[in-house]
């Protein structure tokens, strides 16, 4: 079940994508690559998006 009515994202969902993101501006601070974790909170999105897509569809 999404958090809101404006996102596909569950309360989990937007937690892992949030410690991503904290992950990420670390990483960036510190001139590393940020490409696999950003790759991870897409996949994160899209698997979210398309659940509650097909559930809608039903």
């Amino acid at each position: 079940m999404p958090a809101t009515n404006h996102d596909a994202l569950n309360w989990r969902e937007i937690a892992q994508v949030l410690a991503i993101g904290v992950k990420v501006q670390r990483r960036r601070a510190r001139g590393r690559s940020v490409k696999a974790l950003e790759k991870q909170a897409d996949r994160i999105i899209a698997r979210a998006e398309a659940r509650e897509n097909a559930r809608r569809t039903k």
